[in-house]
C-alpha cells in the first residue's frame, strides 16, 4: 500500500474498532486506537505475513504483548482476509474465539497473550530460535506503556541484548496512560529511551501516527548490527475521536449510541479530508 492508501486504511480500521467494540458491548476502545497506525503499517507494509503463509517457517512473527487491546488486531487481520468480517460478529458470545485478548484459536495469532510482560519474552526465545536455525525471520511485538513497569519485561530486555538478537524489533504504544491514571501518576517511567540504551537496544522515537514515518523506521531495521531494535512510538489514547482523545475513562469503555454515531461522524469526516 501506498503512504495515501495506509493512512485511508486507519481511518477505515478505527471504524471497524469502533463498530466491534459497540456491537459486542466490550473492549479497550482508546488503547485499540492509540496503536491500530502501528499495527496496520506492520500488516500492510511491513511484515512478511499473510492468510497464506501463515503456516510457512519462513514468515515474520508478531506477537500482540499489549493483549488487551485486541479489538485493534481482530479488525487488522480480518481486513487482511485471515477469517471472514461476519466472524468478528460473534465476540464475547458463548464459545466464541473472539474475546478480550489474543487466543491462537484465531487463525493470524500466534500466540496467546494478554498476561502483561510475557509477549516480549516470547518473542526473545523466538528470535534466539531463528538465530540457531540461521532463518533470516524478523520477529516483532507491540508492547504497552503500562505493561513497561513489568519486571519479566527487563529480564527479556537484559536477554535480548545479551544474545546479539538483531532480529528482534519491539515497538512501545507510548499513549502515556494506563487502567488507574496517568504513568506519572502510576509508576513514573523516567526515559524509556535511556533505560533501554542502558540495557544493550538499540532505539529511535516516531510520531506513531504518522503513517510516512512509521513506514520508514519499521522497514529500517535493525538499526544497529548485533543490537535488538526498540521503537518509542508517541502516541495519544483514543486517537481519531475527539472526545476520547487522552480521556482516561476511555481505558476501556463502549460508546453510547449517540457517542457511537458522533464518532463515526468525526471518522468519516477526517476520510473525507484525505
Amino acid at each position: 500500500m501506498t503512504i495515501s492508501e495506509l493512512e485511508r486504511k486507519s481511518i477505515e480500521l478505527r471504524k471497524k474498532i469502533l463498530s466491534y467494540i459497540y456491537n459486542v458491548k466490550a473492549g479497550h476502545t482508546g488503547g485499540s486506537l492509540s496503536c491500530i497506525d502501528i499495527i496496520n503499517v506492520l500488516y500492510n507494509r511491513v511484515l512478511n505475513i499473510d492468510a497464506n503463509n501463515f503456516s510457512d517457517s519462513k514468515r515474520d512473527r508478531y506477537i500482540q504483548s499489549k493483549g488487551h487491546c485486541v479489538e485493534a488486531l481482530f479488525v487488522t487481520l480480518a481486513d487482511c482476509g485471515f477469517f471472514s468480517e461476519e466472524d468478528l460478529q460473534t465476540g464475547c458470545q458463548y464459545k466464541s474465539h473472539y474475546i478480550g485478548h489474543p487466543t491462537k484459536k484465531v487463525n493470524g495469532i500466534e500466540q496467546n497473550t494478554g498476561a502483561l510482560g510475557h509477549g516480549l519474552s516470547i518473542c526473545v526465545g523466538e528470535a534466539l530460535a531463528a538465530k540457531m536455525d540461521n532463518k533470516k525471520h524478523k520477529v516483532f511485538t507491540l508492547l504497552g506503556d503500562g505493561e513497561m513497569a513489568e519486571g519479566s519485561n527487563w529480564e527479556a530486555f537484559q536477554s535480548a541484548a545479551h544474545y546479539k538478537l538483531d532480529n528482534l524489533f519491539a515497538i512501545l504504544d507510548y499513549n502515556k496512560q494506563q487502567i488507574s491514571g496517568s504513568n506519572k501518576e502510576v509508576m513514573n517511567p523516567i526515559s524509556f529511551k535511556e533505560k533501554l540504551q542502558v540495557f544493550g537496544w538499540a532505539v529511535k522515537e516516531v510520531d506513531g501516527h504518522n503513517i510516512k514515518e512509521l513506514v520508514q523506521t519499521l522497514n529500517d531495521g535493525p538499526f544497529e548490527k548485533e543490537k535488538p531494535s526498540f521503537i518509542i512510538a508517541h502516541t495519544i489514547k483514543g486517537r481519531g475521536v475527539s472526545f476520547m482523545e487522552g480521556v482516561l475513562k476511555w481505558h476501556h469503555g463502549v460508546p453510547t449510541e449517540e457517542q457511537y454515531l458522533q464518532a463515526q461522524k468525526e471518522l468519516e469526516t477526517l476520510e473525507q479530508a484525505l
